[in-house]
């Protein structure tokens, strides 16, 4: 199924409903019925809206911003049902996502299309920026606060040059079950049975010292499990953003930690009683083996290609509950990709970025589900250069993912 056909299948269902062509008994809310009869389109998109400063973004909207306009006119072209959004930064009293909604998605832009309106979202704080009070990078300074020294978001225990930076954001047209979310911001990396200690190459002996190792939190930013209630029921958006793998040392602590951020999602899956994987509000265990759900997020991980432990990610596309055989394609992605001429072992269809000529395009975003929902369609919104819409695309260097899916 294209994007662009289901405005037009659902009025032409509409039109057949109201002809009496086809009879059915609608109580409450007609709009309502019809959502409930379309595939929901689920999506992620690292929309890389961010700024170095507290309070940078909601500047950055205030004053009118053409990267967000064009954020946004992705948003109205794919028009997903829920989408979680990476790299929005965070701010407690919601300032930026309310611009955004308001006058960006609620508006039609330059290369988009009708105003899009999301009544729920869900958002919460996140690790980068925060300072750890640690010496994470081993430099002999734990660095911390309002510092005039980007080496300070080393030692966040997420890094980030203040609280909030690249936050993560849900937005929906179906309500969020907020009080039942559930957030792994505070997870402690070691907690973790069989975690991928970092080592020091040189002398074998563990990165972190004991009592640094003992605090370091597991997500990078955080780890949320978002319920949304849809007409067909409730779907589970397991939400993440893990560190780049790179960006580190010898020691590969960022490699290292992306795999087991990566790695947490397939242990939530894996065991609802494990007693080790505790959120934040005290409450441990897996997700329940009879629930929907989808993995959405920017992963910084590809299973074939780049930087990082593949294993990972293959890992969780093997899982048992995932259906890891769903592979969202694009022309535009393929096109690029033979523009560099790099050598790749996947398939350039699928990737979901565009990293320049020195590192190519590859797949880091992911929208999986699980394999009690039916797949429609699925597909990166990523136009071929010189086609319409190809210019929106490049207010990130990551492209929108989507799919379509049908629960039980």
């Amino acid at each position: 199924m294209n994007f662009r056909l289901r405005p037009a299948l659902a009025g032409l269902f509409a039109a057949l409903v109201l002809s009496g062509c086809v009879r059915v008994n609608v109580h409450g809310d007609p709009d309502a019925y019809l959502r409930s009869m379309t595939p929901l389109r689920v999506a992620t998109y690292n929309t890389s809206l961010y700024e170095e400063s507290a309070g940078g973004l909601i500047r950055r909207l205030e004053s009118g911003d053409a990267k967000a306009s064009a954020v946004a006119a992705v948003l109205q072209r794919v028009r997903p049902d829920i989408v979680l959004l990476n790299e929005f930064d965070f701010d407690a009293g919601q300032r930026a996502a309310d611009l955004f909604q308001r006058r960006y998605l609620e508006q039609p832009q330059p290369g988009g299309g009708d105003a899009l309106h999301y009544p729920y979202r869900y958002l919460a704080p996140v690790n980068t920026g925060v300072p750890s009070g640690l010496d994470l990078d081993r430099d002999g300074q734990a660095r911390g606060g309002v510092v005039d020294d980007r080496a300070r978001g080393n030692d966040a225990w997420g890094y980030g040059l203040h609280p909030g930076q690249y936050g993560m954001l849900v937005l929906s047209r179906h309500p969020i079950d907020a009080q039942a979310a559930r957030t792994f911001q505070t997870v402690k990396w070691s907690a973790m049975p069989g975690a991928r200690q970092p080592r020091d190459p040189a002398t074998d002996r563990p990165w972190y010292p004991p009592e640094v190792w003992s605090q370091l939190r597991l997500s990078s930013k955080s780890h949320w499990d978002v319920p949304v209630r849809t007409p067909r029921g409730t779907l589970h958006v397991l939400a993440s953003h893990p560190t780049p793998p790179v960006f580190d040392g010898p020691e590969d602590r960022n490699g290292a930690r992306n795999h087991d951020e990566i790695r947490l999602w397939s242990e939530y899956l894996s065991n609802e009683a494990a007693d080790w994987l505790c959120d934040d509000r005290g409450t441990c265990g897996g997700l329940p083996a009879d629930a929907h759900f989808v993995i959405a997020g920017d992963l910084n991980n590809d299973p074939h290609d780049g930087d990082g432990h593949h294993a990972a990610i293959r890992n969780l596309l093997s899982h048992p509950r995932v259906n890891g055989a769903v592979e969202p394609r694009s022309e535009g992605a393929r096109v690029v990709a033979e523009s560099y001429g790099m050598a790749r072992t996947g398939d350039a269809s699928t990737h979901t970025g565009d990293f320049g000529p020195r590192v190519g395009t590859l797949r880091l975003d992911y929208v999986l589900p699980s394999r009690s929902l039916r797949v429609v369609d699925a597909g990166v919104f990523w136009p071929a250069p010189d086609s319409a819409g190809a210019a929106v695309t490049e207010a990130s260097d990551h492209r929108l993912v989507w799919v379509d899916l049908e629960l039980p």
